[in-house]
């Protein structure tokens, strides 16, 4: 492996209004505003201690732009951009001062057509975990991980374990012990990102820890007050995969949130990864209850790297019916 990551990043999405997306991530859900241009919003959670882990763009369409992960040292930059090129990936620079609050950035397609970007430094702020007077709506913490919906599971899994470093927590297979979703890892918990088999490359979600499962109570309550009841999507509930508390909300432009609370310790270099088979119905929903259509059916486009472009939506590899439980 070449490059050292940490951990999610922070995620950046085209939204089409600032005033909405203002009102639905600041004021209902919680989010801290470090700082905002008339065409950017830099947001974090209350215990993150870097500029932002959210970063909005107004655009005519809403997309995602870039998922990222956090490396050690400017060095693990120039050993990643090597291996995009080893591996025939066409990975390009974003100098520092470039983007605000970040430094030098490194941004490639990876091998499943999702637009990945890998940083080392950003700008610190004042961490807000103890100011408890600022906590409002779901009280978000920090950024946990991303859920991408790709064409070829086994294709992202093999890249990323074998060649980034990422360890398996756990994992969903078919009956003919295909990998139909994986669960992956490089900070200590269950996942930093999720690959699930459908039609992609789309990112399905973005995760935010919260501090407890009372807060995705309370930002139900919070949702519900100021008309955003259409927007709870799933839960809340307890996924039987990662065993974490869990909310689904939709954004005014449609991007998926994940509120998020409660997985578990991965450190030990002897954990296994769980197995889940792909009909099990308490995999996805460890209460029973079913994920509505639209968790199916609907993801963010996400852009190509160089041109900005959407990148071209394809049918799965693995062709089997719906599965009754997906996380």
């Amino acid at each position: 492996m070449s490059g050292e990551i940490i951990r999610t990043g922070r995620a950046v999405l085209h939204v089409t209004d600032f005033e909405k997306a203002k009102d639905f991530y600041v004021e209902s859900l919680g989010f801290i505003e470090t700082e905002s241009t008339e065409t950017e919003m830099y947001l974090r959670g209350l215990e993150e201690h870097n500029h932002h882990s959210l970063l909005l763009k107004k655009k005519k369409e809403a997309a995602i732009e870039a998922i990222s992960y956090k490396v050690y040292t400017d060095s693990d930059l120039d050993a990643l951009h090597e291996q995009c090129l080893v591996e025939g990936l066409e990975p390009i620079w974003i100098e520092k001062g470039a983007q605000q609050a970040i430094g030098r950035t490194l941004r490639v397609q990876d091998v499943s057509g999702l637009p990945v970007e890998y940083y080392a430094e950003m700008d610190g702020v004042e961490r807000l975990l103890q100011r408890y007077d600022l906590y409002k709506g779901a009280r978000v913490q920090r950024i946990d991980h991303f859920n991408c919906m790709v064409r070829d599971v086994e294709k992202a899994y093999a890249f990323y374990t074998e060649k980034l470093g990422f360890a398996c927590s756990e994992y969903t297979a078919t009956e003919e012990e295909r990998v139909w979703a994986a669960w992956l890892h490089r900070k200590p918990s269950v996942h930093d990102v999720a690959f699930m088999n459908g039609k992609g490359p789309r990112l399905h979600h973005v995760g935010f820890w919260l501090s407890d499962p009372l807060a995705l109570i309370h930002a139900c309550d919070v949702l519900a007050a100021k008309g955003y009841s259409p927007s709870i999507e799933r839960g809340p509930g307890r996924h039987g995969l990662s065993n974490a508390f869990f909310l689904y909300v939709r954004d005014p432009d449609g991007h998926r949130i994940e509120l998020y609370n409660g997985d578990y310790l991965t450190s030990d270099p002897d954990f296994k990864p769980i197995r889940w088979g792909i009909n099990d119905p308490m995999r996805g929903t460890f209460w029973g209850h079913e994920a509505p259509d639209s968790w199916f059916n609907e993801a963010s486009i996400v852009l190509d790297v160089k041109t900005q472009k959407p990148v071209e939506v394809n049918t799965p590899v693995l062709k089997q019916g719906k599965p009754q439980f997906v996380i």
